[in-house]
């Protein structure tokens, strides 16, 4: 196929990015994204897109796209063999986890989580330890084997609700300290937290909340509540990246502030080309290792499978499945 054909055919595609992806590097792209749509097909395939991809993948060849919990919900719904997914690798283990006869790809394994890493299984069974009876809550941003020895999982989207439904006076909560700390103003139940943070939300501080409602007035400011208490406290809202996709559509400020991932706000403009996004956002670099080259070597090399021994995917299947019995 001819560059300009190329160009012609994924024109449509192009539209969706234009006011992100200036024209000149597009041709970048069009080819790994043409290839993609390809093997999808070929491959019986689909691609579940956290919403911290960058646009090229998010608005150009995923078939899914959402938070945790979004993407944990649909990833049961899914006719396709195999599940191409484009996040981190904790991501990948849920999505294994609740269709362990499919195959599970991860562009790069190396793709990981400073949540997932703080913490281990041997630290929960420490927790139970010095705890005893209480029960422990997990953030899904963390690894099969610590889900394993969990009573229930929660996300940023659910988590109050969670820790309420156990009918308890305590909970275990973790990896993500300012997660558990920003639900424990939320709720009586007291919230036993661990000291894990991520980094891309821990470098967000109350100060630069301050200094973007001076340098930027009338502006609104939505923070995930990774973010530290202080951060939560001074925002107009705290939400998970659905929840604040969803407050922009409802509520559309003429200006706002997004506190979380650098192509949040990227994906959220562009259904929104009226509304202006105040961009001070902070990279992680582990999502940024999901390329659209490492998607298209995912699907012509069938790599890098996820692999879950079962025993452990049953235990951790089941904290998963609790997480999303809860309305």
């Amino acid at each position: 196929m001819s560059a300009t054909a190329l160009l012609e055919r994924t024109a449509p595609l192009y539209d969706r990015v234009r006011t992100l992806i200036p024209a000149i590097e597009w041709p970048v792209f069009a080819d790994d994204i043409e290839a993609i749509l390809r093997l999808k097909r070929e491959r019986n395939a689909v691609i579940l897109a956290h919403n911290y991809m960058t646009p090229e993948i998010f608005h150009c060849v995923a078939d899914i796209v959402g938070d945790s919990l979004a993407l944990a919900r649909e990833a049961m719904k899914v006719d396709e063999q195999v599940i191409v997914l484009a996040g981190v690798h904790f991501m990948a283990e849920t999505a294994k986890m609740l269709n362990p006869s499919k195959t599970v790809l991860i562009p790069d394994s190396r793709a990981g989580c400073s949540l997932a890493e703080s913490i281990t299984a041997a630290d929960v069974r420490l927790m139970r330890q010095r705890h005893p009876g209480v029960p422990v809550v997990t953030y899904v941003n963390s690894s099969a084997a610590v889900k394993a020895e969990s009573d229930i999982c929660c996300t940023s989207g659910n988590a109050l609700k969670v820790v309420e439904s156990l009918g308890v006076e305590r909970v275990i909560m973790l990896p993500d300290e300012y997660l558990a700390q920003n639900i424990a103003a939320q709720t009586k139940v007291k919230i036993i937290a661990w000291a894990g943070h991520c980094e891309v939300h821990e470098r967000f501080t109350a100060a630069e909340v301050r200094a973007l409602r001076a340098d930027y007035p009338g502006v609104t400011i939505l923070a995930h509540p990774e973010c530290p208490p202080d951060v939560v406290a001074e925002a107009d809202y705290t939400g998970s990246t659905a929840d604040m996709s969803g407050y922009v559509g409802r509520e559309r400020p003429a200006r706002v502030v997004l506190l979380t991932e650098c192509s949040m706000a990227d994906n959220v403009s562009v259904g929104y080309p009226d509304i202006e996004f105040v961009r001070p956002c902070n990279l992680c670099p582990h999502m940024k290792r999901i390329t659209l080259p490492g998607i298209r070597n995912a699907l012509e090399t069938m790599t890098e499978e996820v692999v879950i021994d079962p025993a452990l995917m049953d235990r951790a299947r089941l904290s998963v499945e609790r997480m999303l019995a809860v309305r």
